[in-house]
């Protein structure tokens, strides 16, 4: 009986943990780390909360730097960049 106790416990702390961190990475306060030697085409720069469900999302894909709005009924590109005109004015802060 307290072996099944046990194996119980460490199933429900498991759990748990595989829960907050999933939370955590839709709240993106926690990433996967990536393999070394994996170059990374895509990252997320930057984003702003507009509202309760509105965002503005910085996106670099390569070269490019994108302004990607997120609402309720979907995401639309505002804007697209070279990367290095957004990296310039990141620099003149």
């Amino acid at each position: 009986m307290e072996l099944t106790t046990q194996i119980a416990a460490v199933g429900a702390v498991l759990a748990s943990l595989f829960g907050v961190l999933g939370w955590l990475r839709r709240r993106g306060l926690a990433a996967v780390s990536v393999k070394p030697g994996r170059v990374r085409r895509l990252q997320a720069l930057d984003r702003l909360r507009l509202g309760p469900q509105h965002m503005l999302h910085l996106v670099r894909l390569g070269d490019t730097a994108l302004l990607v709005a997120s609402s309720p009924a979907g995401c639309a590109l505002l804007e697209s960049r070279p990367w290095e005109q957004v990296r310039g004015t990141e620099a003149g802060k």
